[in-house]
């Protein structure tokens, strides 16, 4: 059975996806902590992250399950939509450090 992170391990990740990863918008960066998206995707990718199972593949499947409202809720794209290559690049780049330290 796969080790469950806790709380405290939850939201270090959820800090730093929310510092790093961001939605691209007409130029713009937005910060996941800035939408409240940086918690969510950090639980739904923790037991990846928990089990060193960290692949791009993986991530994107994960990011396409969760669902961004967009034009005062008139429509919804999926969070993979949203991100920029840099800004998935950024987000890789999280999950493989937590896994890491989380291996430790």
């Amino acid at each position: 059975m796969a080790q469950v992170p806790s709380n405290p391990e939850i939201e270090q990740l959820a800090a730093a996806i929310g510092e790093e990863v961001y939605i691209g918008v007409a130029r713009w960066h937005l910060y996941l902590r800035d939408a409240h998206l940086h918690t969510v995707l950090a639980e739904r990718l923790a037991p990846q992250v928990m089990a060193g199972k960290v692949d791009e593949n993986a991530v994107t499947e994960v990011l396409q399950g969760i669902p961004v409202k967009v034009g005062g809720g008139r429509k919804e794209l999926p969070l993979a939509d949203l991100l920029p290559m840099q800004s998935l690049l950024n987000l890789l780049d999280v999950l493989e450090e937590f896994s890491r330290k989380w291996a430790q």
